[in-house]
């Protein structure tokens, strides 16, 4: 019934829409036509440009997220490098230190080395001049102490350390004495003992 009512009502709208356009002037009707058309066609490709721009500013948008995130990366990059720097130059200013430090203890051992030189230098030629003297009469008595000792001394011995060897007539016995440990009598009795009685 209901149903019946609302086919009534369509049908007689459809009537009246019906006796409407056949008022209407078709000419009107076309420009409307028209008009409703060019802006649908306009709205569509508003439609459109709003959607590429909307495409352009997302893909921007994602490009410079990008463009940061890579931007951000480069600088903590740099700040890495820009620390190792700062450490390598505070190790190189150490070093620098140290090693001027070094040359001038360096240069005060070779200046102390010179010094050491010359007076070693001085001391030779006094030795030389001493020795030019000496020598010849030490050995003169070295000699004369070994004829009559028959005792041949070593002399690259410690200071308390007498050693050599005494060549008696059948037999070399070595001697071997460490005078910090016995008086001086006790020394020269047992060398003296030694040496032969016989002229």
């Amino acid at each position: 019934m209901a149903q019946g009512h609302k086919f009534q009502d369509l049908e007689e709208t459809g009537e009246v829409l019906v006796a409407f356009i056949n008022s209407s002037q078709p000419e009107k009707l076309r420009q409307v036509k028209d008009e409703h058309r060019a802006f649908f066609d306009h709205h569509v490709e508003t439609k459109k440009i709003v959607t590429q721009i909307l495409k352009d500013v997302g893909q921007i948008e994602e490009r410079a997220g990008q463009m940061l995130m890579d931007m951000e990366e480069e600088k903590t990059q740099r700040e890495r490098e820009l620390e190792s720097l700062g450490e390598q130059l505070r190790q190189g200013t150490a070093k620098s230190q140290m090693t001027d430090s070094e040359l001038q203890f360096l240069q005060r051992e070779l200046e102390s080395l010179r010094n050491t030189e010359h007076e070693l230098e001085t001391l030779q030629t006094e030795v030389d001049e001493d020795t030019t003297e000496v020598i010849p009469s030490a050995i003169y008595v070295a000699q004369v102490y070994y004829l009559i000792t028959k005792i041949k001394w070593e002399y690259d011995t410690q200071p308390n350390i007498l050693k050599g060897v005494h060549y008696g007539a059948d037999l070399a016995t070595p001697i071997n004495i460490d005078t910090s440990t016995r008086s001086r009598s006790d020394v020269s009795d047992q060398l003296w003992g030694f040496v032969s009685t016989e002229w």
